[in-house]
């Protein structure tokens, strides 16, 4: 009988609907090895504190998940049920308190929100992120709750934890924000701190000195987020090298007219139309930045095979063996590409003709190949396809598991074949 009368659950039927429960019935109930009518009685609209906070402890963890979801749980209950054995229980816990905490009023339930606070204390340094994560998701827009709660998940290793409130915590200042850009070692704290609305200048100078690639590319797309000038220059100074920032750096409303030409020194050309188009500039202007774009596509043609001074520079090089994926690289950065094709010439010991044919036509296989044959590895091929040879991202030739060649040495013989014996 009482089974039947308990076997409800609340979303299955309004509290007005549930029939009435007797004290006598809920304690007869307590006394049963039956988990199924305990769990009936944690869920029950008229479940009394003091019986939830036994069922706190029932040896069944969907008996306490009911106690968790059940309103009318004391605040005494959820501190032990913070300390749960079961993961789910919680999880749930920690969504419940999280939700209830910022509707307390401070002064009207001083009692309530103190018990409530201690709980979220235990949630928060829970062992299981995915515990912390759900505290940090509920209360990142919260600002009414203690700021040590939020300072502690603020500097969580996890960034599931850490990232929501950086991004959104209105309890948050600049001191705060500029101390964890300084000491954080979690890898996207930065990108969250940038994406912030309003973000303070000081703190927008402080990600860009990180040189950290995707925290300053969210940066420069956060419209909302002051940037002064000089932090400005400092990233430009950097940028050529770095295609993440090209595109959000472009796009940055309000730039001086400095900062445009210096820009058009090494963006793509199709990124300048954009930002000549989006911006209304005067035809004197347009003209210029135009000029720079193709006087910077001059100037990053191949080197002559005739110029005596870059082959003279590529032989001491070589002769000194400094011929390394690091220095390749540094050399592709400053798009020196005239002096790493006089290198490759050298160092895979084929006519500099050769090398530049395979880096005109740009297949991503015989680039490859190139690489290897001039003893580079793998990483500085894929920089070779995109940086010398101009191959698109999508046809690009992938590492084998992250750092080997994806072709065996017999197919990259053939490769270099079809160009030093005349196929092509």
């Amino acid at each position: 009988m009482l089974r039947r009368l308990l076997s409800r659950k609340p979303k299955a039927a309004k509290p007005e609907e549930s029939k009435p429960l007797t004290y006598e019935q809920a304690r007869d109930i307590l006394a049963t090895k039956d988990a199924e009518a305990r769990r009936a009685l944690a869920q029950h609209p008229d479940a009394r504190p003091e019986m939830l906070y036994y069922l706190a402890s029932d040896d069944s963890p969907e008996v306490r998940l009911s106690v968790v979801r059940n309103p009318n749980t004391p605040q005494p209950a959820c501190k032990i049920l913070a300390n749960d054995n079961n993961d789910e229980v919680r999880c749930e816990l920690a969504r419940k308190i999280s939700t209830l905490l910022p509707g307390l009023d401070e002064t009207e339930q001083v009692k309530l929100r103190e018990q409530a606070i201690e709980v979220l204390e235990s949630l928060a340094s829970d062992q299981l992120p995915r515990v912390r994560q759900i505290v940090a998701e509920e209360l990142k827009s919260a600002d009414n709750i203690p700021r040590h709660v939020v300072m502690q998940l603020a500097h969580d290793v996890e960034l599931a934890v850490c990232a929501p409130i950086l991004e959104y915590s209105p309890l948050l200042n600049a001191d705060d924000l500029r101390e964890i850009i300084a000491t954080t070692r979690v890898q996207g704290a930065l990108t969250a701190i940038a994406r912030r609305t309003n973000l303070d200048a000081d703190v927008s100078a402080d990600i860009a000195a990180t040189l950290d690639i995707p925290a300053v590319a969210a940066l420069l797309a956060n419209e909302s987020a002051q940037i002064r000038e000089e932090t400005l220059d400092a990233i430009i100074d950097n940028a050529a090298s770095i295609e993440q920032w090209h595109e959000p750096i472009v796009l940055r409303p309000n730039l001086s007219i400095r900062a445009m030409r210096r820009i058009s020194t090494f963006v793509a050309s199709s990124l300048i139309d954009r930002m000549v188009e989006s911006r209304g500039l005067p035809d004197d202007i347009v003209r210029d930045l135009r000029e720079r774009v193709v006087e910077r596509i001059r100037s990053d043609e191949f080197a002559p095979v005739e110029d005596e001074d870059v082959q003279w520079q590529a032989k001491r090089i070589f002769d000194r063996g400094e011929i390394t994926d690091t220095y390749v690289t540094s050399l592709l950065h400053k798009r020196r590409k005239g002096l790493v094709i006089e290198l490759l010439s050298l160092r895979a010991g084929l006519p500099r003709e050769i090398v530049r044919k395979i880096i005109e036509i740009g297949r991503p296989e015989a680039v490859t190949a190139l690489a290897w044959k001039a003893g580079l590895n793998m990483r500085t091929a894929m920089f070779m396809q995109t940086d010398l040879a101009s191959v698109p991202p999508a046809r690009r030739l992938n590492a084998k598991g992250g750092v080997d060649f994806p072709l065996s040495e017999e197919d990259m013989e053939w490769q270099l074949d079809i160009y030093t014996k005349g196929m092509v």
